[in-house]
């Protein structure tokens, strides 16, 4: 059974940073792009960091730009995000993605493996 399962959020105030995980099992991602997008209250799903198997491609919603660094750890299964100066509008639930292969999308459907996600909550 493959499982997604991010960690790290959290309450932080306008300016702080935090760091999500997210941790796969089940299967390997190694050759599968993977991504993290987020979901606030009354608001629809949106991207927000997508990388390449490599880390060699990386792309980022402009919300986030120069703010946010997503990264893999191949070895260890995983997909990083650093976020940096964080504003009360990153607020949201965070959710980490794979796909099955290694073409690059950041639209939500054309991803098939979803973790629970992580609250983010930035206050000013």
């Amino acid at each position: 059974q493959v499982q997604l399962v991010e960690s790290g959020g959290g309450l932080v105030q306008a300016g702080g940073s935090l760091r999500l995980s997210c941790a796969a099992s089940g299967r390997t991602f190694s050759r599968s792009t993977m991504g993290w997008f987020r979901q606030a209250p009354g608001k629809e799903r949106e991207f927000v960091a997508i990388s390449s198997w490599s880390g060699g491609y990386t792309d980022y919603a402009d919300s986030v730009k120069g703010r946010f660094t997503i990264s893999r750890d191949i070895a260890k299964n995983m997909v990083l995000l650093e976020m940096n100066s964080l504003k009360p509008e990153d607020t949201a639930v965070y959710y980490c993605a794979a796909r099955d292969d290694v073409a690059l999308y950041s639209t939500i459907r054309a991803y098939q493996y979803w973790g629970q996600g992580t609250q983010v909550t930035v206050s000013s």
